[in-house]
């Protein structure tokens, strides 16, 4: 997608996180408290990125979740801006900015992915098979 094709679909926002490695605010973002069951998708690509059973509340103000739902959609580079080294994490498809991962997550990774709920789109469980997401109802399905 072009970046005049993202503007018009993007808020200002999504814009500013995912193309030019924004970090909303925190506590003040649409889905840092957001815990009912569904999953978490690219805001540019729509692949699936993170699932609500693997969110947590890290108590930092963004969705923090410990591993991701497809590992192969998730790009993980060496981050050394604001004087810090860090691991950014990427989506593979649409090469968008999500956050950040860091080892001070729950057991058994240790892992929390820290991402931008301007980075995502959440589809709650009950709608997952009309927007085309239905295989991921296996993920809330009790065994």
């Amino acid at each position: 997608m072009k970046n005049k094709d993202l503007r018009e679909k993007l808020t200002e926002m999504q814009f500013e996180v995912t193309q030019n490695n924004g970090t909303e605010p925190p506590f003040r973002n649409e889905y840092w408290n957001e815990f009912s069951d569904g999953i978490y998708v690219d805001i540019v690509s729509g692949k699936p990125l993170f699932s609500s059973k693997d969110k947590f509340d890290a108590g930092c103000g963004w969705p923090s979740f410990t591993k991701p739902i497809e590992e192969d959609e998730i790009i993980e580079k060496e981050d050394r801006s604001h004087f810090m080294i860090r691991t950014e994490v990427r989506s593979k498809t649409a090469d968008s900015h999500l956050g950040h991962v860091f080892d001070d997550g729950p057991g058994p990774t240790r892992l929390r992915y820290c991402i931008n709920s301007a980075a995502t789109r959440f589809i709650p469980k009950e709608k997952l098979e009309e927007e085309g997401y239905g295989e991921y109802l296996k993920l809330f399905t009790e065994n």
